[in-house]
């Protein structure tokens, strides 16, 4: 029996904040991939090594957690006035499919590095030193995230001395702003809060939460989010991710509410098809400011943040924070009256600092009530990004 050969594709592996996956060039791509559809995703999910019955990725480029089972593809803008497109993608891990659905804000900070380092920047446009601002088109939302990177004698500045919890070096800091991040695209999902309340109560089965009901803001901002308070599933809010994610109950809980609140967002129309959403809609609990130890052994008091947050990710609790979450998270406390605002202390802000399990972050937003409806025009948030390894991966015949 005859074997073919491995296919060589162009590749940068690349962290971006507290995630990393694997960069592409779309004219890189064998051309059944360079359209969306089953050739795409079959190759993306070869590349990462699922899906993996085993969830170790160990015949991929995967980390097997969300964080590090995603995939990024580059290409010259479609939109005026903007550098470039850019396309996510969440590969499920043991499960057979990609999700397109949203954004990822930590891999967003590497956009731009990767966008001049592989010529999508014309060199004229590059400066000697300083800081180069790159306009992107998020594709999978139809939003604008400007990155400003540090340039240092004519190339990406990626060393420095910035830090970010949930990262173990420092490297340059390179700040994101998401201009005008409610996740108005697609579905029935309406603008900044789709059910045009600040606080909705959910429906919920009993054996999930006593008196089947369940406080929740469900807000459109960065990525389609929904917040409850951790005290109304019996949280403290200082939980590292142990504590939930070897718990299969509190999974499958958080799992069934997710369902629910992105049935109520008009995300999805039955709750089986949150099977297939896994990136979208994120679900996080909130609770005040209190001391606790992150999973670095550093102690966080609770003069120094505003509030706790913990988020779920792809069926588990993240070791640190989505990016788009944090748009959702700094968003969600510009406004009076929602369960991230109240827990943070209740006051109107512009910045706020919370608590997650790696450390803490620090987000800003701007938000105004326009004709008796909210509106976020920016919010800004620091990352940084570097590149891991360079050249070409190898992947087997990836469809039939």
């Amino acid at each position: 029996m005859n074997f073919k050969p491995q296919i060589k594709i162009p590749a940068t592996y690349m962290r971006g904040g507290t995630s990393k996956g694997v960069f592409f060039r779309l004219l890189d791509l064998p051309l059944k991939a360079q359209i969306a559809g089953v050739a795409r995703d079959k190759l993306m999910q070869r590349v990462v090594g699922s899906p993996d019955p085993y969830a170790k990725h160990t015949d991929g480029m995967g980390g097997a957690t969300s964080s590090t089972s995603k995939v990024v593809i580059i290409s010259s803008s479609s939109k005026a006035d903007h550098d470039v497109d850019y396309l996510f993608g969440q590969i499920a891990i043991d499960k057979d499919f990609v999700d397109w659905s949203g954004n990822c804000g930590n891999l967003s900070a590497a956009v731009g590095p990767f966008a001049i380092s592989n010529g999508f920047i014309d060199r004229d446009k590059i400066p000697q030193n300083g800081l180069l601002s790159i306009k992107i088109w998020q594709a999978n939302i139809q939003k604008t995230i400007i990155a400003h990177v540090p340039i240092t004698n004519g190339e990406v500045q990626e060393t420095g001395d910035f830090e970010l919890d949930g990262v173990t070096f420092p490297a340059a800091e390179i700040q994101l702003e998401f201009i005008d991040p409610a996740d108005d695209a697609g579905d029935d999902s309406g603008g900044l809060f789709p059910t045009g309340n600040l606080i909705d109560t959910l429906v919920v089965p009993e054996a999930l939460v006593a008196g089947g009901k369940l406080q929740a803001t469900l807000i459109n901002a960065g990525i389609p989010t929904i917040f409850v308070e951790a005290q109304s599933l019996g949280y403290s809010g200082t939980e590292l991710q142990d504590v939930i994610n070897s718990d299969p109950t509190a999974l499958e809980r958080f799992e069934t509410l997710r369902a629910i609140g992105a049935v109520k967002m008009g995300l999805i129309k039955d709750l089986s098809e949150a099977v297939t959403r896994q990136h979208t809609p994120k679900i996080a609990i909130v609770a005040p400011a209190q001391d606790y130890v992150a999973s670095s052994g550093k102690v966080i008091k609770a003069d120094n943040i505003d509030l706790l947050v913990r988020a779920m990710s792809m069926g588990k609790l993240h070791h640190a924070m989505m990016g788009t979450a944090a748009v959702a998270i700094g968003t969600a406390a510009a406004i009076q009256g929602t369960l991230v605002n109240l827990a943070a202390g209740g006051s109107e802000r512009s910045t706020v600092c919370f608590g997650h399990p790696s450390g803490t972050l620090n987000v800003g937003a701007q938000a105004k009530l326009i004709g008796g409806q909210w509106q976020v025009t920016k919010a800004i948030m620091s990352r940084s990004a570097r590149v891991l390894m360079e050249g070409k991966v190898r992947v087997p015949e990836y469809y039939k």
